[in-house]
């Protein structure tokens, strides 16, 4: 069965939680390198992670990113008990 782009997004906010490189967000989410670009990008544009160079470049989940997830898993938790 075929993921909303919403579960994608909520996967990698969840992923990202500790901070995460681009290949464990790849492999851990069931994405492809191609795929996993435009998810980035746009969870950076608005601020729900925030990508900082170490050795590597590593992505971190944000504040904000952490109460969207939040919120996200409730709404999908009362929409499982209907």
């Amino acid at each position: 069965m075929k993921r909303s782009r919403h579960e994608i997004v909520s996967q990698i906010l969840d992923i990202c939680k500790d901070g995460a490189s681009k290949t464990r967000i790849v492999y851990q989410a069931n994405l492809n390198f191609r795929t996993v670009n435009p998810y980035l990008d746009l969870l950076i544009k608005n601020d729900l992670i925030r990508s900082k160079q170490e050795k590597i470049v590593m992505y971190e989940t944000t504040d904000k990113g952490v109460n969207l997830l939040d919120s996200y898993e409730r709404i999908q938790n009362q929409l499982s008990e209907i």
